[in-house]
């Protein structure tokens, strides 16, 4: 049986099978470092009972670089509406999460995601996002089954052009689920809107 534990270092020299899928983002090492250092808790690997890394996640916790403009956070107020639409209240943000080819349709991103979430939740976040390509349907189809809907799609998002799916699943401080949108595919944002 596979188990979950926190992601070290040392897990960079083993996750190599994980990353072999063209639809995974590979990251250089300063930057795994940086969320070890800043967010150990949101940084897990599912391991195998013989040492393989079958699947990993690197999370935050963030807000915008900006104070709100206005108190208490409130999306339905007129000024997030047409002023500060991109602003974004404290929440979770999955950076990454991959599955080993090998090791798909285990439950091991849905296992991954729900650690996240709960950490979201302890630390009253009001939704968990992520950007997905657009054309990894097996992953969108996977989120949306576990509550995440599209928010926006953010234009030539990646370096090759491909659009990205901002997508989100409110937590429990956003009870009336003011955070989310209907028709979210069809709300198109500049990368330079998205912070």
């Amino acid at each position: 049986m596979s188990s979950i534990r926190p992601m070290t270092p040392m897990d960079l020299l083993k996750f190599n099978p994980c990353n072999l899928d063209h639809l995974t983002e590979t990251y250089n090492i300063g930057f795994y470092l940086e969320y070890f250092s800043k967010w150990p808790e949101l940084c897990k690997v599912i391991e195998s009972k013989n040492g393989e890394i079958e699947a990993y996640i690197l999370g935050k916790v963030e807000a915008s670089p900006y104070p709100a403009p206005y108190e208490p956070y409130d999306p339905a107020h007129p000024l997030y509406q047409k002023k500060f639409s991109n602003y974004l209240p404290w929440h979770a943000h999955i950076t990454c999460l991959t599955v080993a080819p090998s090791a798909r349709r285990l439950g091991h991103a849905t296992r991954l995601s729900e650690a996240l979430e709960e950490v979201g939740e302890k630390e009253k976040a009001w939704f968990v996002d992520l950007f997905v390509r657009v054309e990894n349907t097996a992953a969108i189809e996977l989120y949306k089954k576990m509550g995440y809907s599209v928010y926006r799609r953010i234009v030539d998002y990646y370096n090759d052009g491909s659009d990205a799916f901002d997508m989100r699943k409110p937590l429990s401080r956003d009870a009336d689920r003011k955070t989310i949108r209907p028709d979210g595919e069809n709300v198109r944002v500049d990368p330079s809107e998205v912070w």
